[in-house]
């Protein structure tokens, strides 16, 4: 009896904490490689004990092993070898663990532990470590292993292990648990072959914890287009603290529709992997999420199985750590050994594919038309072709018929410097000599030289310094194709393999040289290259223009989007080098004033209005910086807007820099160690979005979405239109000042989703006395981000570095008194002085001068000399006067007498002996004293005068 109570006793007492070792605590125990029960960890107990504990027995805590085996309390039945899987306990101190077996159902009789192998052990590639035997064994057709590592490329679902967590850590506005509630729905979602993250702008992250018995990495691809979210990676302990192999940790942007990879070392020991996403909503916008896949772990001690291959995929031989993708019009499910074939009659399958796809009936799209080469005849073949690889079927009704191929065309000619060497053909022209492509090779005239250049006007086939290709980022083999084919009088794109095919053809030129006439001359110009193009699109298409210098980086020049009718563009070469020239087309599948470039030495001149001024911006070349807000998205997340301007660059190579992830946003700063942030935009006019710390939760300020607003400088001008840009200048304060204000025009060559044409930028130059140095940038009142229609940004940038260069219309001259005998003129700016540099103003110039006082007394004697001689001259002809009517009176008098009638005179003549008086008084050339003086006389001696009338008759009498 007491025994039987005794067991009943013991059975009541051990039932809940045998339900707790063999529930949730066994669970864990496996995770954790650890005995539930008692707590072991390491080699030390026997291994009854081990049985008992791990073997679900009911215990009465950590009793001796005589203790528990004395008591036979519970009998269940015999465990299977199908019934428990083994497990390694957790290494010890001395590195040592040990094998054992952990049921999946309650049963007993579990194998004996044994010494499990050493903690750094692992299987090589498509091995896996068989525990039973704890050998390492090749993996089964179908399957693979990384033999030291684990891989996730499946994403129909969360893979065990993976957790998601929205947070919202905005913790200036709102409380964080409405904030937290809003978050809710936001997490990781799976998409098949990848995972995308959240498209709103809570915090989510993924995170994925793994135990490292050694060193090791992890890699993953990822795709990240789009700015208004960033993205970031860091690695953390089990102590929550951020391990320093992930100082890297934001991500860089990527290309359109392009994977990027990413690698991170990995300590040994727990390390905790976060995954996590942030987006920045600045208005009703939605942001393209980030994509993730293909997430490779490095450095796992052991795995115990294989991983099946993916759909699409198989592995045929034992032992694979990879699996190969299905050959085309072949799929595989998972697990799959070999692949299976579609029915080619009526489906077809591309690489990779884990079904079969119905075959569409042939359009005009399925085929094209090439010219075969001259022959030596002068002609050329039409002929057509079926895409390939070939899809669409021909027996359908619907079905468009390939047209017959052989017609027979006269060959274009030659391209000009070519000429016809009677072959198949063309051959260049010797030097110096040219050819218009229709003729012969003619010696240029004496005193020319050849204009050296590539002029293509005709394609019967490729030249010999051109390639063509086709490339997609998706890994769908079409590298055999012809991205482009020659079509007589133009190149045109080919058909491609898929719609996000990049159909590339490349020009290469190895050098420039300038003619010899101006080989000394100084520009900017060395060089040109001009084409004409046209897109036509039924769907939404994409035309690159791409060049690369020295073979060092591929940079985007300009691009089209959509259908565009013929037009022609050109690009300036301003140095000797080594130059590719790209052109790719890429079918998506989703829906008058003078102007001058300012390079080396910033200057501008302009002529209106028969007005001249030259402007030198130098001191601006330098680049000036703009921090406007705050701003708070919908959430109330506060940041800022930085810009960051470099107006002329230096020789036209940007040099205005934003960085992702900073702490400090000095312009100096990220100049002298731009090599260590993950994300380096250079441009004429970058953007940063900057979160301060107290806004997002963080320590210290980011400054993330780093873009190019400006790559392209299209030219300075003082007119408000350039191109298709259009200013409006009543956005910023209106200018009374006459100086007119400067704009220069930018453009950038990426395309977002709301600017599909790119985005383009306008900075105007203001003179501004009052504003030195570098003057201050602003941007319009009305639009604080710089831009009120998200592609067009305008920046005023005032200083007196853009007034223009002083001219001599600029001062004028102020004389000054005569003081002691000499005169100053000095020069003085107008007011306001609206001009910098040029000219300066000339110094003072100092004149001899005579006194007011001696001038005073001169003309005070010239006075009175003239007021004398005016009185005495008005004496004279007044008694001249009074004599002529004196005389005149007596003839008249005598004419009348009757006594006294005389004949008329016969003439006017003095009669002989007849004395004349007037020839006696005016014929004495007297003094002006004297003269006066006879005058007075003579009046007197005429009172008492008789005349005596003298005539011929009384003499002949």
């Amino acid at each position: 009896m007491e025994r039987r109570r005794g067991r009943r006793e013991s059975g009541r007492g051990l039932e809940s904490p045998a339900r707790s070792c063999l529930g949730a605590r066994m669970r864990r125990a496996r995770r954790r490689r650890r005995c539930c029960c008692c707590g072991w960890r390491g080699a030390a107990p026997a291994p009854s004990i081990l049985l008992w504990c791990l073997g679900g027995w009911a215990l009465l805590g950590c009793r001796s092993a005589e203790a528990v085996a004395a008591s036979s309390i519970l009998q269940l039945p015999q465990c299977q070898e199908t019934e428990y899987h083994f497990e390694y306990t957790e290494c010890d101190s001395s590195g040592s663990r040990w094998r054992v077996a952990v049921p999946n159902v309650e049963c007993s009789g579990l194998p004996d532990p044994v010494k499990g192998k050493e903690c750094t052990f692992s299987c090589a590639s498509g091995e896996y470590l068989e525990m039973k035997n704890q050998v390492c064994s090749k993996c089964a057709e179908g399957t693979y292993s990384l033999g030291s590592g684990i891989k996730f490329d499946e994403w129909d679902e969360l893979p065990a292990g993976f957790t998601n967590v929205a947070t919202y850590m905005d913790t200036a506005m709102g409380s964080a648990e409405s904030k937290a509630d809003s978050c809710g729905k936001s997490s990781w979602t799976p998409r098949g072959n990848y995972i995308e993250s959240n498209r709103d702008d809570c915090t989510v992250s993924l995170i994925y914890t793994v135990h490292l018995k050694k060193s090791g990495s992890v890699i993953f691809e990822y795709q990240y287009i789009d700015n208004n979210i960033f993205f970031e990676f860091f690695i953390q302990n089990d102590q929550c603290q951020e391990m320093d192999s992930t100082s890297d940790k934001w991500m860089k942007l990527t290309d359109n529709g392009e994977w990027g990879s990413h690698s991170v070392t990995l300590k040994s020991g727990t390390n905790v992997l976060y995954w996590r996403t942030t987006g920045i909503l600045m208005s009703s916008q939605v942001v393209k999420p980030v994509l993730l896949k293909n997430i490779t772990i490095e450095g796992v001690a052991y795995t115990s199985e294989c991983f099946p291959c993916k759909p699409g995929t198989f592995s045929n031989t034992p032992g694979s750590s990879t699996c190969q993708l299905c050959p085309r019009n072949t799929y595989s499910e998972k697990g799959a050994k070999e692949c299976t074939k579609c029915q080619e009659e009526t489906h077809y399958a591309e690489e990779g594919s884990s079904q079969c796809i119905e075959r569409p009936p042939c359009s005009k799209k399925d085929f094209f038309q090439i010219h075969t080469p001259c022959d030596r005849d002068g002609k050329t073949q039409l002929m057509y072709k079926w895409v390939e690889p070939k899809i669409c079927r021909e027996d359908l009704s619907e079905a468009v018929k390939l047209p017959p191929s052989g017609e027979r065309k006269e060959c274009p000619p030659c391209n000009p410097g070519f000429y016809n060497n009677r072959s198949s053909f063309c051959t260049p022209c010797p030097l110096g000599m040219f050819s218009d492509g229709t003729r012969d090779c003619e010696a240029c005239p004496a005193g020319t030289e050849p204009a050296l250049g590539l002029e293509y006007k005709w394609w019967n086939v490729l030249p010999f310094n051109m390639r063509t290709s086709c490339f997609n980022v998706g890994n769908s083999k079409c590298d055999g194709m012809n991205g482009w084919e020659v079509a007589g009088d133009h190149i045109r794109s080919g058909a491609g393999g898929t719609d996000n095919d990049y159909l590339i053809v490349n020009l290469h030129v190895p050098g420039f040289k300038p003619p010899t006439s101006i080989a000394g001359a100084t520009g900017s110009e060395l060089g040109r290259i001009a084409f004409v193009f046209e897109t036509v699109c039924s769907a939404d298409c994409v035309l690159y223009f791409m060049v690369d210098i020295n073979k060092k980086n591929t940079n985007v020049v300009e691009s089209w989007s959509g259908t565009k009718e013929k037009q022609s563009y050109a690009h300036i070469i301003s140095k000797n080098a080594s130059f590719t020239f790209t052109w790719a087309f890429q079918r998506t599948n989703q829906g008058q004033d003078d102007h001058s470039a300012c390079f080396s030495d910033c200057l501008f001149s302009y002529v209106k209005n028969n007005q001249s001024r030259t402007y030198d911006f130098s001191n601006l070349s330098k680049g000036g910086s703009l921090m406007n807000g705050p701003s708070f998205t919908a959430k109330g997340t506060k940041f800022f807007h930085f810009f960051n301007i470099s107006l002329c660059g230096n020789q036209g190579e940007m040099t205005a820099i934003c960085a992702d992830n900073i702490t400090d946003i000095k312009l100096k700063d990220m100049v002298a160690d731009s090599e260590d942030y993950s994300d380096i935009v250079r441009a004429f006019v970058c953007q940063s979005t900057i979160i301060p710390p107290d806004s997002k939760g963080f320590r210290t300020a980011l400054a993330l979405h780093s873009s190019s607003l400006a790559d392209v400088f299209l030219g300075a001008t003082i007119e408000t239109t350039l191109g298709n840009i259009n200013v409006k200048p009543e956005i910023f304060e209106h200018s009374e000042k006459t100086i007119p204000d400067v704009y220069f025009y930018y453009k950038s060559s990426r395309v977002t989703a709301t600017c599909e044409n790119g985005r383009a930028s306008v900075v105007i130059l203001r003179c501004n006395p009052t504003k030195s140095d570098q003057g201050e940038i602003s941007v319009p009142s009305s639009c604080p981000a710089g831009t009120c229609d998200g592609c067009t940004f305008h920046f005023l940038w005032e200083s007196a570095e853009a007034c223009p260069l002083c001219t001599e219309q600029d001062y004028h001259e102020i004389e000054g008194a005569c003081k002691k005998g000499h005169q100053e003129t000095l020069y003085v700016w107008n007011e306001p002085k609206l001009c910098t540099k040029g000219v300066s103003l000339p110094e003072k110039k100092t004149i001899i001068c005579e006194t007011v006082e001696f001038w005073l007394k001169v003309g005070a004697g010239v006075g009175a000399f003239t007021g004398v001689l005016l009185i005495a001259l008005t004496c004279y002809f007044w008694k001249k006067n009074q004599k002529l009517e004196y005389k005149y009176s007596k003839l008249v008098m005598t004419a009348n007498s009757k006594e006294c009638e005389l004949p008329a005179a016969d003439s006017c003549a003095i009669m002989e002996g007849e004395d004349n008086e007037e020839e006696i008084v005016y014929s004495n050339k007297q003094s002006l004293l004297g003269k006066l003086k006879s005058l007075a006389t003579k009046e007197k001696e005429d009172r008492f005068e008789s005349v005596q009338l003298k005539s011929s008759r009384s003499q002949n009498i």
